[in-house]
């Protein structure tokens, strides 16, 4: 049978012939995973290695190339993929993971003529990271090494330039036309997602009873397969199809149907392109997807629910028009599809890195250097590189370790790796547990129950309420059975550690130490805070290890943890916990506090009081209670600090300034402890310090700090003001024809009555003498007959004394 594909494969093979690479555009349903790999046959010489970014995709592909052939899987035509393999002569169909792991072991991929990226468009993490580890190995070791990179909807020129302008070669495709049908209006708020997907799968058959043919429903996950499954009353044939499924199971959904009843598939994502579904004439897209997206409540990637993007409702869209004329029914109105991304974000932008780290240590680069179409971000590079460096994969040149190397090809994430190389094979268990989705529903958080529901169900059964996800729990089982394969017999020094031990190994930043108080409130070794749930049986728990969070930064709630021991802790970081003296100013109790601790981490695991902390760490700690509180401003400091603040030179003396630097104040805090302490403080002492015996000097030059009356007594001068100024008794100035200057501006003196109260203000002294005196004297010398009132002040002596009484 011709499919659309066939017409541009000579382009293909003489680009290939030409160039060595080529980029190939195709739709879904052009052919292109069973048919390249086939053509490319008879001018690759060596093996040709094709990516599909998922095992059941892997396995369709190459049993459907074998039938081609009139051959069975082993003979051309092999694929491998996570924990089975069955190998070809010729042709071998792999997971993305699987390449890395072959490259990193011979970066020269001898034996392999060509290397095909089917399916790129999904933009996986291993994906970007194949193609460019491929391409510096074709570049400095194989350049006749050919590539091919195959997708449905992404735009080819970025892929085509990253490859050095390689060829681009176009499939426009076959399909016959899709009508697209949407709700009258958007889904309301709260509207759950299984039922509304029920009532349109059944609104969709009714409506397509004459038509006939598959129909094919998208769903996010496994969990909601089954509940829609469960909910459907209809006269079909109703399959599931996902990932983690039983391949036989599987297989039934690719099957056409044998009994003449109209079939629904229930698919996740996994139908959207490769695979080959019998008959599909009617698409029903919940309008959802799972992603792996870094998930900081478990610290590693997780998959979540999101909208899809118009690349991939398109994509779904498309297989109700391979055989025939189709209908799609979208589960949400026309007005909502603008607000829909153009394109999923590449998972390398949005998910975990540490396991992409990891892989960039063993290869020897920094990630730069790199061919990658998205760039891995800098900023999740360096925490994934962090937690590398707390597992002791990386050393403190970010250089891969021994211990990093023994890591890289388990299955696992670095953390959980981490713990079963460590713990051994009896860390198998948890291992697995915690790869996977959570076996109980509605259990409380203690993963022993988990552990003892995976060990012995029945006895599980007898003893707890809760119940269990089967198709989960024998995933665990089957994965805690290849880890234990995996994992030599030697690396058994774990088989002694309790569950809390073995978690801490794979989440050191995860070890929380319960607060005081009523409340189960931890905080973690990394610094962040949590909170079990109410009546939680491990609320009495000292210490816990908690390996599932819901993310909430402030204080998350644990999901899921274990506890652990004091002494197992200490077994198993002793070199990570160390004795610290903290002396530090508390805000709560407004004093210096002086502690020796123990700590791992942010945990303090013992807590004394130090009795003689050095007299410098006192006073930086004091110091933090000023910047707390303030400085304390007593009149004379704070006339200083107004004349140096007009002598730009001797620098800023706002209290910012002052407080952004302690070190010209410590030497004057001397055993300060409390606030009282702080308010009895004198800066003065300290300013005069601070500015230096010549600063002091050119101060006093430019503002002095008394005014000498022509009595000789000195007079502060209050610089606080705009116009430096000072009072005194008007009888005081007597006498003075010049009006005083100070840094070149007449001083501003306010003069008193006998009695001490401002009776005149000037800036000019004498013509103060000859003008208002005059007033003044009128006005003053019947209230203070005692006191002398010239007519002439400039020809009388200053005084400051009262006329005898009598005279």
């Amino acid at each position: 049978m011709q499919l659309p594909i066939d017409a541009v494969l000579p382009q293909l093979t003489q680009a290939l012939a030409a160039h060595g690479r080529a980029v190939l555009m195709a739709p879904p349903g052009a052919g292109k995973t069973t048919r390249v790999p086939l053509a490319l046959l008879p001018v690759i010489q060596g093996r040709i290695l094709m990516l599909e970014p998922r095992r059941l995709a892997a396995r369709a592909a190459a049993e459907r190339m074998a039938e081609t052939l009139g051959e069975v899987l082993g003979q051309t035509v092999g694929y491998r993929i996570r924990g089975e393999a069955v190998a070809g002569a010729r042709i071998e169909v792999v997971t993305e993971g699987i390449l890395t792991r072959m490259i990193q072991s011979d970066p020269a991929l001898e034996g392999i003529g060509c290397v095909i990226f089917d399916e790129f468009h999904e933009r996986s993490l291993n994906a970007d990271l194949g193609l460019a580890l491929t391409w510096e190995a074709r570049q400095a070791l194989r350049p006749d090494l050919a590539l091919v990179v195959m997708s449905a909807t992404l735009d080819a020129e970025p892929v085509a330039a990253l490859l050095d302008g390689a060829p681009v070669i176009r499939s426009d495709g076959r399909a016959f036309p899709v009508e697209t049908r949407w709700l009258g209006r958007p889904l309301p708020a709260g509207a759950r997602l299984v039922p509304e997907a029920a009532r349109l799968i059944a609104e969709a058959e009714a409506a397509t009873r004459d038509t006939g043919g598959t129909i094919l429903t998208f769903l996010p996950g496994e969990g909601e397969i089954r509940r829609v499954q469960a909910m459907l009353d209809l006269d079909a044939e109703v399959l599931p199809l996902f990932g983690a499924m039983d391949f036989k199971a599987q297989r039934a959904a690719l099957q056409p149907s044998g009994g003449g009843r109209r079939r629904i598939v229930l698919a996740t994502s996994i139908a959207e392109t490769s695979l080959t579904i019998p008959d599909v004439r009617v698409v029903v897209d919940a309008g959802r997807a799972r992603r792996a997206r870094f998930d900081p409540g478990s610290g590693m990637s997780r998959l979540v629910t999101e909208r899809v993007s118009r690349a991939e409702a398109e994509q779904r869209r498309g297989r109700a028009g391979r055989v025939a004329p189709g209908i799609c029914y979208r589960m949400w109105a026309r007005a909502e599809e603008g607000a829909l991304p153009a394109f999923a974000p590449p998972e390398i932008a949005v998910a975990d890195l540490a396991g992409l780290a990891l892989e960039l240590a063993i290869w020897g680069s920094d990630g730069r250097d790199l061919a990658f179409l998205t760039p891995p971000p800098e900023a999740a590079l360096a925490e994934a590189r962090a937690l590398l460096h707390d597992l002791g994969a990386l050393d403190s040149d970010n250089r891969i370790t021994a211990h990093g190397r023994r890591l890289a090809p388990l299955p696992l994430h670095p953390r959980l790796a981490h713990m079963l190389v460590s713990a051994g094979r009896a860390a198998a268990d948890l291992a697995a547990l915690l790869a996977e989705r959570d076996p109980l529903t509605g259990a409380p958080t203690d993963l022993t129950l988990r552990l003892a529901a995976i060990r012995d169900t029945r006895a599980y059964q007898d003893r707890h309420p809760w119940p269990i996800n089967a198709g989960a729990l024998h995933r665990i089982r089957d994965e805690a059975k290849r880890l234990r394969r995996m994992t030599p017999a030697t690396e058994s020094s774990g088989s002694a550690l309790s569950p809390g031990a073995m978690a801490a190994l794979a989440y050191p930043d995860r070890i929380g130490l319960r607060r005081k108080g009523d409340q189960p409130r931890y905080v973690l070794s990394g610094g962040n805070g949590a909170v079990l749930p109410e009546g939680d049986a491990l609320a009495a728990q000292r210490l816990i290890v908690a390996t599932d969070l819901d993310g909430d930064t402030r204080e998350a709630r644990i999901r899921m943890a274990v506890a652990v021991d004091e002494d197992e802790v200490r077994a198993l970081f002793p070199n990570r916990i160390g004795t610290i003296e903290t002396v530090e100013w508390s805000r709560r109790d407004n004093r210096v506090i002086a502690r020796r601790q123990e700590r791992f981490g942010a945990l303090v695991l013992a807590d004394r009081a130090l009795d003689d902390p050095a007299a410098e760490t006192l006073a930086r700690a004091a110091f933090e209670g000023l910047r707390a509180n303030g400085l304390n401003w007593t009149p004379g400091a704070a006339r200083l600090r107004a004349r140096i603040a007009l002598v730009p030179e001797l620098g800023p003396v706002d209290d910012d300034s002052l407080l952004a630097d302690p070190d010209w104040l410590l030497p004057w805090l001397g055993r300060a402890r409390t606030l009282a302490d702080l308010r009895a403080l004198d800066l003065t002492e300290a300013l005069k310090s601070r500015i230096g015996w010549d600063g002091q000097r050119r101060l006093d030059e430019a503002t002095p700090a008394h005014f000498v009356t022509p009595l000789g007594r000195k007079v502060p001068i209050d610089y606080d003001h705009e116009t430096p100024s000072v009072e005194l008794k008007l009888q005081e100035l007597f006498g003075l024809a010049r009006h005083p200057v100070i840094g070149g501006r007449p001083l501003r003196i306010t003069m008193l009555s006998p009695g001490g109260k401002p009776i005149a203000v000037t800036t000019d002294l004498p013509g103060f003498w000859t003008g208002g005196y005059g007033e003044v004297r009128k006005d003053m010398r019947g209230r203070y007959p005692r006191h002398p009132w010239p007519e002439n002040p400039l020809e009388a002596d200053p005084t400051t004394r009262a006329k005898p009484r009598g005279t």
